[in-house]
């Protein structure tokens, strides 16, 4: 039984312009030639009332191949996937998993503490969790009559 998939020509255009925007923005591309796969973890963002979470998917990686930082105002994922050598009579027929170095960029919203955020990296999922400042109240202040 063959599996069937159903052509979405918008789908290759996305993924192609995709492509094209993060090796635009790579800064160590910019005048080279690429020589590797770029390519992007894909990534969860969510938000409740303490914090912004980042869940990206990292399958294969060391928490050592990944960094996270933060440099005004932008989280920054960044690392490697390295291919997987070929042993003395085995080759490759097919290749479909991304390797080489990615990027991926966020631009915090504004109340992040960037002194508490923490990133844990388990099971091929790396979490990056950015806790919310405390929200200054408004103070009330009496106007007095003179």
């Amino acid at each position: 039984m063959t599996n069937l998939m159903r052509f979405d020509p918008w789908r290759e255009l996305e993924e192609m312009s995709n492509r094209w925007n993060r090796m635009l923005s790579r800064p160590e591309a910019k005048g080279t030639m690429m020589t590797t796969v770029d390519w992007a973890p894909l990534v969860d963002v969510k938000e409740t009332n303490e914090e912004f979470l980042i869940k990206a998917e990292l399958p294969g990686l060391k928490k050592e191949d990944v960094k996270v930082a933060i440099d005004h105002g932008h989280l920054t994922l960044t690392g490697e996937r390295k291919l997987e050598k070929e042993d003395k009579g085995e080759k490759y027929h097919r290749v479909e998993r991304f390797y080489g170095h990615f990027m991926r960029s966020f631009t915090l919203p504004e109340g992040v503490d960037e002194n508490k955020v923490i990133a844990e990296h388990k099971d091929g999922v790396l979490t990056v969790r950015l806790p919310k400042s405390p929200v200054t109240k408004p103070k009330a202040i009496d106007v007095k009559i003179s």
